[in-house]
């Protein structure tokens, strides 16, 4: 969306990342010349009223913060998101499959993967605070082609090429 002035940020105030979350978002929207719009919402009314302030704010885009109280609502986001007809991403891809238009985020099953070979190693005796932490290294793009067509937005074909999962 390389014509939206302003872009809408969803965080549930209540999470133990909200206050990061902001801050970098603020840093990157600030690079990137746009105004961030801060939205909070910690039960299913403020997420409406959330959306609301979108609209009002005539916000190109709305971006969701990670949190498992989104989690839980991503049918609800992803109607807002048809209804008011704004497009969002979010960070796990069961949201574009419930209808949210994109989602970029760590791909959950190498997560849990690497979950698993930690367990083996310290059933095998290691102590945990002898291995390292490890970051995210394979991250999932996920694209709601029919969300997009809806939103009346064209995909280019380098963000096509890039993405792990197209939903039609």
């Amino acid at each position: 969306m390389p014509a939206t002035a302003a872009i809408a940020l969803l965080v549930n105030p209540d999470g133990p990342t909200a206050d990061s979350v902001v801050q970098e978002t603020q840093e990157a929207a600030h690079a990137l010349g746009r105004r961030l719009l801060v939205l909070r919402a910690s039960n299913e009314r403020e997420i409406d009223t959330a959306w609301a302030g979108v609209v009002e704010q005539s916000a190109g885009g709305l971006i969701v913060a990670p949190d498992g109280f989104f989690g839980a609502r991503r049918n609800q986001l992803a109607a807002l998101e048809a209804r008011h007809r704004i497009p969002a991403i979010y960070e796990g891809r069961g949201y574009a499959r419930a209808g949210g238009f994109i989602s970029y985020g760590a791909d959950v099953v190498e997560a849990h993967r690497q979950a698993g070979i930690y367990v083996g190693r310290i059933l095998k005796g290691a102590k945990p605070a002898d291995l390292p932490v490890l970051q995210p290294t394979k991250f999932d793009l996920v694209i709601n082609l029919k969300t997009a067509k809806a939103l009346g937005i064209t995909i280019p074909d380098a963000l096509l090429i890039q993405a792990t999962e197209l939903i039609e």
